[in-house]
């Protein structure tokens, strides 16, 4: 199908024309300010205006308020490096304490092993108990893990 209507003649528009005929004939009106003017509004005055402090005050504040963060931090490490001092101070006074205990603990646990070792080599020709297999002539410690019953660390 084809339609060969003039821009006047096409049925869908008809309706479309009846009512712009329609249209056309209304009075057209603006929406206009009423006679007179509007009424003036009315608003406050300008609120004053705050001045706000100069730069080189700013900058002077800025510096006061850092000089005195680095001051309290300076005091911080000043009062933590004090205990720190005390702490090893502590420490220090404790060691020969603690080395005595350390000490009777090794002698007893080697006490025990130049026992044990005794027992063992008793039919060895010539095995002297105790005695050290290097002849270096330096004394060495035992290895903690040679001694029977000994923790590292305990």
């Amino acid at each position: 199908m084809s339609y060969n209507y003039g821009y006047n003649d096409n049925p869908l528009l008809e309706n479309f024309n009846k009512h712009a005929k329609d249209v056309q004939k209304m009075k057209y009106k603006q929406d206009l300010p009423p006679p007179g003017r509007f009424p003036a509004v009315q608003h406050g005055a300008k609120p004053p205006l705050v001045k706000a402090p100069s730069g080189a005050v700013l900058i002077a504040l800025s510096a006061a308020i850092m000089g005195l963060g680095m001051y309290k931090i300076g005091q911080g490490n000043h009062k933590r490096r004090e205990i720190k001092t005390e702490k090893h101070a502590a420490r220090q006074t404790l060691v020969p304490l603690l080395q005595a205990e350390e000490d009777m603990r090794f002698h007893m646990l080697n006490q025990e092993f130049l026992k044990l070792e005794a027992s063992v080599m008793k039919d060895v020709p010539g095995w002297e108990v105790g005695k050290n297999v290097y002849h270096s002539g330096k004394w060495y410690p035992p290895y903690w893990n040679d001694l029977p019953g000994y923790k590292k660390g305990l």
